[in-house]
C-alpha cells in the first residue's frame, strides 16, 4: 500500500473521508461484511454526503466486526483501524495528560483549528503533535509547518473527540487569559488597602466575572466526568496546580496563573456561602450541584491558609454511593451477614476503624440507609456532615458555640432516637456518651482510628471507658481498608511471588490461584489499570468469651488470637482472598494493610 502523504501529494489535492471508500476498506480488510457494508450504504444514502465523519456513521450502526471474537465496531476502534491503514500513530486524546493547555491553544487559532478539523495535543521544543481524523488531508500540515518552523507531527484521534476538546480546551483557555487580563486590570485599580477589603468583601474580585463562572463551571463538570472523588486546588507562586483523586491517587490535571487560582477559589467560597473576606482561618462549606447526567451530587467545601493564597479542597459525594449494597462495596456474603446480625440489635455500640479515607463513613452511611425505616428515629452527630440524607435527622458539630460530640449526643438523647450515628469517637467525654445511649437502649455507630479491629478495645480502654462498660455495651467492631480494582476491559494474566504470597497469608492455609492478574492499560481505565475501588475488611464480633479477655490490663495479642479462632479474618487474609477471585493485585493489598 502506497504511504498516504506521496499518495496524496502525487494527486494533487487533499482527500477527505468518504463512507463509501471507507465501507469499502472495512470489507478489503475484513472488518466489515459485503452485507454489512451495502446495507449501510442503503440505509444512510443521505449520510454520503454529510459533513458528519464516516466513522462516527459507521459507529452509531452498531455493527459487529467481522472478525473473531467479534467485537462491536465502536468508534475508538475504528479509529485504531484507520491509523494503522494510514500508517499513522494512533492517539487517545486524555485531558488529565494535558496540563498546559495555553501551550497547546497557542499553536494556532480556534478559527483555523476547527475550519481544518485539528487539534495540537503535544507541544515540545522540538515538535507539535497534531490529532486529525482525516489522515488523507495535509495542505494544513505545509501551512504550519512554514509558520511555526517547527516539526509537525500527525496522528490520528477520534473524530468526536477532537471536535469535543476543540472547543474545551480552547474555551477553558480563552476564559482563563480573560480573567488573567481582568485580574491584573482590577488590582491596579485599587489605590488603597481599604480599597482591597472591600473589594473582597464584596465578593467582587473577579468572583463573579463570566469568565471565572465559566472556568469553575469547566472545573467541575470535567471533575464529574473524570470519576474524581476529590479536586485540590493548590496555590503557587507563579502557576496554581489544579488536582483530582482519582480511585485513591492524585493526578495534576491543570495549572493557572496564581491570580485566576485566587478569583476560581473566591467563586467556589460564593456558591458555598463562604465568608470571602475571611481568609486567615480555615471554613467550611457544602455545595449542591448537577453532574452531566442530571443527577444531584454534593460538594464539601474546605480551605486553608497557605504561603501563597487559600488552597481549597472540595470533597465530591456521589448519591448512588449510598445506594450501592453490601455486596458492591466488597463484603463477603459471610461479612454481609456478621454485619447485619450487628446492625440488627436493639441496642449497643458498632464501630467502624481505619485510616482517614478507608471507607468508614460510606460504610455507615449505607447501614444508616438500610436501618433507616418510618417505624425508626435515626439522628447523626457529625463533624461535618459528610452528606446530606433526607431520611436521617443529622446535626453538625460546631465548636465556636461549644457544641461537640459530646453535647451533641447529650442533646440527641432527648429527641427520642432509636440509632445515633457519632461521627468520630475522639475522647473520654464522647465515648461515655456512647456508652451510655447504648446503656440506655440505643443502637450507637461510630468511627475510631485503629489499623485493626482488635485495637478498637485497648484504644477504648486507653480514652478511659471501663472494660466492664466496653463488655456491656460493644457489639463489634469492622476494620477496613480500600484496594484499587483491575479494570476488568484490560487485565492481563500475571505472575505471583511465592514469598510475597506466602509472607501474606502465614499461618493460614490458602493455596496460590492458578490464575492472577496484573494491571496493563485501556482506555476505559485511562491506562492505570485499574478501575473502581472494593474494600478489605476484618470484623470482630463480640462473644462471650473474647468479653472475659476485655480486663483493665487486656492483652491484645490473646485477644487477636482468640478473635481469630471464633472466625475473624484479618486485614491481609480479605486481600489475599480478592487476589484469588483476580479482583486486585497482590501489591495493592501489600500496600494497604501492611
Amino acid at each position: 500500500m502506497a504511504h498516504p502523504k506521496r499518495e496524496i501529494e502525487k494527486l494533487g489535492a487533499d482527500r477527505k473521508l468518504e463512507l463509501r471508500q471507507v465501507a469499502t476498506d472495512l470489507v478489503a480488510d475484513g472488518l466489515l461484511t459485503r452485507e454489512d457494508a451495502e446495507q449501510l450504504l442503503r440505509t444512510d444514502r443521505a449520510k454520503l454526503r454529510s459533513e458528519i465523519h464516516p466513522l462516527v456513521v459507521i459507529a452509531g450502526r452498531n455493527l459487529h466486526n467481522a472478525r473473531p471474537p467479534h467485537k462491536p465496531l465502536s468508534l475508538e476502534l475504528l479509529t485504531q483501524w484507520l491509523a494503522g491503514r494510514a500508517k499513522l500513530p494512533y492517539h487517545h486524546i486524555d485531558p488529565l495528560k494535558i496540563i498546559d493547555v495555553s501551550a497547546i491553544t497557542g499553536v494556532v487559532s480556534y478559527a483555523y483549528a476547527s475550519s481544518n478539523k485539528i487539534l495540537p495535543v503535544s507541544v515540545t521544543p522540538d515538535e507539535v503533535v497534531i490529532a486529525t481524523a482525516e489522515p488523507y488531508v495535509i495542505e494544513w500540515e505545509k501551512e504550519l509547518s512554514r509558520v511555526l518552523r517547527q516539526k509537525i507531527s500527525r496522528v490520528i484521534a477520534n473524530p468526536l473527540d477532537i471536535s469535543r476538546y476543540l472547543v474545551e480546551f480552547y474555551s477553558i483557555s480563552r476564559s482563563i487569559k480573560q480573567a488573567s487580563l481582568s485580574s491584573q486590570n482590577q488590582i491596579s485599580d485599587i489605590t488603597n488597602l481599604e480599597s482591597l477589603v472591600e473589594l473582597g468583601r464584596s465578593g467582587k474580585l473577579d468572583a463573579n466575572d463570566q469568565h471565572v463562572v465559566n472556568i469553575v463551571d469547566w472545573l467541575l463538570q470535567y471533575a464529574f466526568d473524570q470519576r474524581a472523588s476529590d479536586i485540590h486546588l493548590e496555590p503557587r507562586r507563579d502557576q496554581s496546580n489544579i488536582r483530582f483523586r482519582i480511585d485513591g491517587v492524585l493526578h495534576l490535571v491543570y495549572q493557572i496563573p496564581t491570580p485566576v487560582m485566587g478569583a476560581v477559589t473566591s467563586r467556589i467560597k460564593i456558591l458555598g456561602r463562604m465568608d470571602l473576606a475571611e481568609k486567615r482561618r480555615p471554613l467550611d462549606g457544602r455545595i449542591k450541584t448537577k453532574a452531566p447526567d442530571g443527577k444531584e451530587i454534593e460538594l464539601r467545601l474546605s480551605t486553608m491558609p497557605t504561603a501563597f493564597g487559600e488552597k481549597l479542597v472540595m470533597r465530591i459525594f456521589d448519591p448512588e454511593v449510598l445506594i450501592r449494597s453490601f455486596r458492591e462495596m466488597g463484603f463477603s456474603e459471610e461479612d454481609e451477614q456478621r454485619w447485619q446480625a450487628m446492625a440488627s440489635q436493639p441496642h449497643g455500640v458498632i464501630l467502624a476503624t481505619g485510616p482517614t479515607g478507608s471507607g468508614k463513613t460510606t460504610t455507615l452511611y449505607s447501614t444508616m440507609k438500610q436501618l433507616a425505616v418510618p417505624e425508626v428515629n435515626v439522628c447523626s452527630i457529625e463533624d461535618p456532615i459528610e452528606m446530606v440524607e433526607p431520611r436521617f435527622n443529622q446535626m453538625q458539630v460546631q465548636h465556636n458555640i461549644e457544641l461537640d460530640f459530646a453535647s451533641g449526643v447529650r442533646s440527641l438523647l432527648r429527641q427520642d432516637p432509636d440509632i445515633i450515628m457519632i461521627g468520630e469517637i475522639r475522647d473520654h467525654e464522647t465515648a461515655e456518651m456512647a456508652v451510655q445511649a447504648a446503656l440506655t437502649g440505643h443502637l450507637v455507630l461510630s468511627t475510631l482510628h485503629t489499623n485493626d479491629a482488635p485495637s478498637a478495645i485497648t484504644r477504648l480502654l486507653d480514652i478511659g471507658v471501663p472494660y466492664y462498660l466496653i463488655n456491656a455495651t460493644l457489639l463489634g467492631v469492622l476494620a477496613q481498608r480500600l484496594v484499587r480494582n483491575l479494570c476488568p476491559h484490560c487485565k492481563e494474566r500475571g505472575t505471583l511471588d511465592d514469598d510475597q504470597w506466602q509472607s501474606l497469608i502465614h499461618p493460614w492455609k490458602i493455596a496460590k490461584p492458578e490464575t492472577v492478574y496484573q494491571p496493563k492499560g485501556c482506555l476505559e481505565c485511562r491506562n492505570t489499570g485499574y478501575l473502581g475501588r472494593s474494600g478489605l475488611y476484618e470484623m470482630l464480633t463480640m462473644t462471650p468469651t473474647l468479653r472475659k479477655l476485655v480486663r483493665p490490663d487486656t492483652d491484645l495479642d490473646a485477644l487477636r488470637d482468640q478473635a481469630l479462632r471464633e472466625g475473624m479474618r484479618p486485614l491481609r487474609i480479605s486481600g489475599a482472598l480478592k487476589v484469588h477471585a483476580g479482583v486486585t493485585t497482590l501489591e495493592e493489598v501489600i500496600s494497604n494493610v501492611s
